[in-house]
């Protein structure tokens, strides 16, 4: 269930979580402050789906969150980790968004209606760069992982997933445990491979000492050989 709150956010000025939102006039500040609503999703609430009209722009404060495309299976795009953005690009070109967002736990996520994001588009020449900018990473991290996902063999692409979700969410005090404990479905979507698969290669890893496994916890032993696997795909 989704719960959206109308109200000013007080205790999180959005400007200090990402530096897009710097740019911004005092008035414009003001003019955000006012429209930002909270809004909070339970784990498997679907935020967006593929189609939907856009009506926000949102920056995820807590919780993580999976853009998908559903074909035959689930293909993950993208992982998102606080003061990320997303739901922005489907407003910027038009027509519906191509994907799915899904909040993989409970998450908490500042949204901006879709008038006053455009606003601030049209009034704001460094706030737009800034924006157009953002979306360039992101479509050429899609860019690269689709070539990758096409060209490396399983162990790669799986070597690459977990580097991924290392380099995004960090790890657990021990340093070597990554902070988001993922299903071994979930894994295997993001790293286009059918789950028996994922299972196996993530075993084969373990046998290698290259990775620990305990359930959905995942530790990376020896990144060195995790990198290197990655690169020869």
């Amino acid at each position: 269930m989704q719960k959206r709150q109308k109200e000013a956010i007080r205790l999180l000025n959005v400007w200090d979580l990402n530096p897009i939102w710097d740019v911004l006039t005092d008035e414009q500040k003001s003019e955000v402050q006012s429209q930002m609503e909270i809004a909070k999703y339970d784990k498997g609430a679907i935020i967006h789906r593929e189609g939907d009209t856009p009506t926000h722009m949102r920056m995820l404060v807590s919780g993580k969150v999976k853009i998908y495309k559903e074909n035959l299976r689930q293909q993950i795009i993208r992982m998102l980790k606080p003061y990320d953005f997303f739901s922005y690009r489907a407003i910027v070109g038009g027509g519906g968004y191509n994907s799915y967002a899904e909040a993989m736990e409970r998450c908490v996520v500042y949204e901006l209606n879709k008038a006053c994001f455009i606003h601030l588009l049209q009034t704001n020449n460094a706030f737009c760069f800034l924006v157009m900018r953002n979306m360039a990473g992101d479509l050429g991290s899609q860019e690269a992982k689709t070539v990758s996902l096409t060209q490396k063999h399983i162990r790669g692409r799986l070597a690459e997933a977990l580097l991924a979700l290392k380099q995004s969410y960090g790890t657990d005090e021990d340093g070597v445990t990554i902070a988001m404990y993922m299903s071994r479905e979930d894994l295997a979507n993001m790293s286009n491979m059918m789950t028996n698969n994922a299972i196996r290669v993530l075993s084969q890893f373990a046998q290698e000492g290259v990775v620990g496994v305990d359930g959905r916890k995942i530790k990376i032993l020896d990144e060195e050989a995790l990198m290197r696997i990655s690169r020869i795909g």
